[in-house]
């Protein structure tokens, strides 16, 4: 069944005449962001793994995964190089409702996005617990390609799209945060755009 959430997300709502997050220009087109060889994954053998914190860890495969309830949502994108596309749709599985099938352990207050190619990037629950979080396989109405992110990506509006993980295949739900692959190389653990959290230095986050 497929659930249409026409609307812009609620930060969006919240700062109505503001065009984009500080530091940002708004740009029609999608640029391809990507550090490292894209990944070529074959759906035969996809695998989404939730493991952890979780009372039970739990595998799907594409066919279950998009089993799940499908949904198309509205939501801007912010890139932490100071683009910001303003228009998308995204069509895919709610990260709530994914969540239907999990259990995390009361301790769990974090999650780290695993993807294929190595790449990992933190995100604290409550941010993916917000209305707008998906994981997508379409982008205004295609398949997303695998420069994009295909055949499925993390989408987290409310954060740099760093955070957005490409090719996403798993979550790992922790305590304690932890720095994923850029997070690691200086970007900020949390990296909302609204407060331009882009970069750690050793004097801080700015």
């Amino acid at each position: 069944m497929l659930n249409k959430l026409g609307r812009m997300t609620r930060i969006r709502q919240e700062r109505e005449g503001a065009p984009a997050p500080p530091g940002q220009f708004v740009t029609e087109k999608f640029p391809v962001l990507t550090f490292g060889p894209t990944p070529r994954i074959d759906l035969s053998t996809w695998e989404f793994r939730v493991f952890g914190l979780v009372e039970e860890e739990i595998s799907l495969d594409w066919e279950q995964f998009n089993a799940l309830p499908q949904v198309t949502l509205d939501a801007e994108f912010h890139c932490v190089t100071q683009w910001s596309k303003l228009q998308n749709t995204w069509e895919g599985i709610l990260f709530n409702d994914l969540m239907q099938l999990v259990k995390p352990k009361p301790e769990a207050k974090y999650v780290m996005a695993h993807c294929y190619g190595g790449y990992t990037t933190n995100v604290a629950l409550d941010v993916l617990e917000d209305d707008d979080v998906l994981f997508a396989h379409s982008h205004d109405g295609a398949a997303l390609t695998p420069e994009h992110g295909g055949p499925m990506r993390l989408v987290v509006p409310k954060r740099y799209g760093w955070k957005s993980a490409k090719w996403v295949n798993g979550i790992e739900f922790m305590a304690e945060d932890a720095p994923g692959f850029w997070e690691v190389r200086g970007y900020h653990m949390e990296g909302d755009p609204w407060k331009e959290e882009r970069f750690w230095s050793s004097l801080g986050y700015y």
